[in-house]
């Protein structure tokens, strides 16, 4: 006899309810509920730190039929605050694979819902724009699911970055987390600030040839320079860009020291330091398939995103700032440059 599986009720700030079937952990979360379109990733989707406290919804019907492995992760824990699925494949078939989705999220207490119309929340929140939402399993205690949402606090001047930087410098050695500092001395070494920054980014960097030593997201500019870098690479990371302000100093301290590259929520703090300005999108960018055309080559790039705010590109008009990088879907910055400075970033997650 099949077993009946708890009902579970994702709840919006604007008084809509969704009602579907937990396949998570039990019980309540809060946060922001966004949509992803990408196709797969779900796993690195849940332990990027860039998507701290939000209740992320996959547009791909299915989601779960390649598993949970040891080296998709992209932090050292789930990061979302809830998981909204269509369908959940409950036997997945991969080589790889230890454990479903399904076991994952209950192992990590993380509640999560699947039987919503998730086209219909995507509408919704196109039309209405990301909000404030309670995702709820049915064996927790309830309560005004409504109230609840509408009385967090959400992303407006919330420092999230606090909550997800690391605590203490440490050394990517190609193999993962060293504390062992070092350097060595055939590499040209790379400082990054660590935002919420993903171990891809790290492996990556490793594999193009820098020696990375990763800093917490409050480390000031006299530490970053005693560790005598050939270069300051900013991280993505979750959250409001104006609510980062400790950053945004230090980045501005070190402007001409030394050459910075910034992606995603780091590439908003550079511009913020070199006087521009942000705001909060409707919805985000968030998924494996965003447009973005490079404006010096005309090449279109397809881009992997996630964040909800954007730097507002007219607040950087005559600070020598060039736009090198447009979304072509919104039509906003993607991607700035100044050589005088030393700088340039992206919006997306260049990997």
């Amino acid at each position: 006899m099949k077993r009946k599986r708890p009902g579970a009720w994702l709840a919006l700030e604007d008084g809509t309810l969704f009602k579907g079937a937990s396949f998570g952990a039990a019980g309540e979360s809060v946060g922001e509920v966004v949509f992803n379109t990408a196709m797969c990733g779900y796993q690195e989707v849940l332990t990027d730190p860039s998507y701290h406290r939000q209740i992320v919804t996959m547009t791909y019907p299915q989601i779960g039929n390649y598993g949970i492995n040891d080296t998709d992760r992209e932090s050292e824990r789930i990061q979302v605050a809830g998981f909204v699925v269509r369908e959940v494949c409950r036997h997945p078939s991969n080589f790889t694979s230890s454990m479903s989705v399904e076991q994952y999220l209950r192992e990590n207490g993380v509640v999560a819902v699947e039987g919503i119309d998730t086209r219909a929340l995507t509408r919704h929140i196109r039309a209405r724009g990301a909000m404030k939402a309670v995702v709820y399993s049915e064996e927790a205690c309830t309560g005004d699911l409504v109230e609840k949402a509408r009385s967090w606090q959400g992303f407006d001047g919330y420092d999230a970055v606090s909550r997800v930087t690391c605590g203490n410098a440490y050394r990517w050695d190609g193999r993962g987390v060293s504390t062992q500092l070092g350097r060595d001395a055939d590499r040209p070494h790379v400082v990054a600030m660590d935002f919420g920054v993903k171990f891809n980014i790290l492996r990556l960097l490793h594999v193009e040839g820098f020696d990375v030593t990763v800093v917490p997201a409050n480390a000031p500019a006299e530490t970053i320079l005693s560790y005598k870098p050939d270069g300051l690479f900013l991280s993505n990371g979750p959250g409001d860009p104006a609510a980062v302000g400790y950053a945004v100093d230090t980045i501005r301290a070190l402007r001409g020291k030394l050459p910075i590259f910034g992606i995603c929520l780091g590439h908003q703090l550079l511009c913020l330091a070199l006087g521009g300005a942000s705001y909060k999108l409707k919805f985000g960018h968030r998924g494996a398939n965003h447009p973005v055309k490079d404006l010096r080559s005309d090449r279109i790039e397809i881009t992997s995103q996630n964040h909800g705010y954007c730097i507002d590109i007219d607040s950087l008009t005559g600070k020598g700032i060039e736009m090198t990088h447009l979304n072509l879907n919104d039509h906003t910055c993607e991607g700035v440059v100044s050589e005088k400075e030393m700088v340039m970033s992206v919006q997306y997650h260049p990997e």
